[in-house]
C-alpha cells in the first residue's frame, strides 16, 4: 500500500497572510484542494490522511466531501512543531498500515504534484528504504561565510534542494518518530534529514525545474500564474 500525508498544519508566519498559506484560494477554491485532488486521481496512491492545523479541520473535511475523495482515510490535527505534525499523522496511519507499506509526505507549501517523480520515489523506497524528490542545480553554487562572502563553489552535481514528497518504508520511520525525544527533532528541518541521521538510505529523484515552495506573497503569485498550465493542467 501507498500511502499519501498531506502536511498542512503550519500557520505560515513568514507569509503574512491572515490565514495560512493552504487554506487561501486561488480561482474558487482553497490551494490544499488542487494537491488532494491530484494525488486522489493517481493509481499509485492507495490512501490520503491529511494532517491540518487544527483551527481547520471542519472547513478541511468540508471539502472532502464537496470534492468526494474517498482516497482520505482520515484527517487530524497538527502538533506544536513540524516533527509533532507528522508524528500525529504516522500514529493514525499505523492503524491500518504495515511496515512494508511507503509512506509519502508532501507539504502543502509545494503546489505541484509531480506524478512522474511519484513513482520513481515509491520504486525507490521499496529498493532503498527511503527516497525524495530533489530539485537539481544549474547555476553556479556557492558557500557563504558569516558576513554573506563567498568562500568557494561548491560543485552542483553534487547540490539538490528537497521537494515533496519525501518518502519511507513506514516501518522504518515511525519506529523513529515515535521513540525520539521530542527535544530531538528541534534541530531537524524535514523528516529526510531524520532519516539521514537515523542511517536510512536516501536516493534523490530529480523532480521539474519548476516545483515551487510558497514561502512568500510572491510565490503566490506565481502559482497563480502556473496553476492552470503547468501545475493543474484539467483543474
Amino acid at each position: 500500500m501507498n500511502i499519501m500525508m498531506l502536511m498542512m498544519g503550519g500557520t505560515g508566519t513568514r507569509f503574512g497572510a491572515d490565514i495560512p498559506k493552504q487554506y487561501i484560494e486561488v480561482d474558487g477554491k482553497p490551494l490544499f484542494t488542487y494537491i488532494l485532488k491530484r494525488y486522489s486521481e493517481l493509481e499509485c496512491i492507495d490512501a490520503i490522511v491529511v494532517v491540518s492545523h487544527a483551527d481547520w479541520l471542519d472547513f478541511v473535511g468540508e471539502w472532502r466531501d464537496k470534492l468526494n475523495i474517498p482516497k482520505v482515510n482520515a484527517i487530524v490535527a497538527g502538533g506544536s512543531t513540524r516533527s509533532e505534525s507528522v508524528l500525529n499523522g504516522l500514529e493514525s496511519i499505523s492503524e491500518f498500515a504495515c511496515d512494508d507499506d511507503v509512506v509519502l509526505i508532501h507539504d502543502a507549501t509545494h503546489p505541484y504534484v509531480d506524478a512522474e517523480g511519484t513513482l520513481k520515489i515509491i520504486e525507490a523506497v521499496k529498493e532503498h528504504g527511503g527516497a525524495t524528490l530533489g530539485a537539481c542545480q544549474y547555476d553556479t553554487m556557492y558557500r557563504i561565510d558569516e558576513n554573506n562572502m563567498l568562500s568557494e563553489v561548491v560543485p552542483r552535481q553534487y547540490i539538490v534542494s528537497g521537494a515533496s514528497p519525501e518518502a519511507f518504508k513506514f516501518g522504518l520511520i515511525y519506529d523513529i518518530y515515535k521513540n525520539a525525544d521530542p527535544a530531538y527533532f528541534e534541530a531537524m528541518t524535514s523528516a529526510g534529514a531524520i532519516a539521514l541521521a537515523n542511517d536510512i538510505p536516501m536516493q534523490v529523484v530529480p523532480t521539474d525545474i519548476v516545483n515551487l515552495k510558497i514561502t512568500h506573497k510572491e510565490d503566490l503569485e506565481v502559482c497563480k500564474k502556473l496553476l492552470h498550465t503547468y501545475f493543474f493542467k484539467d483543474n
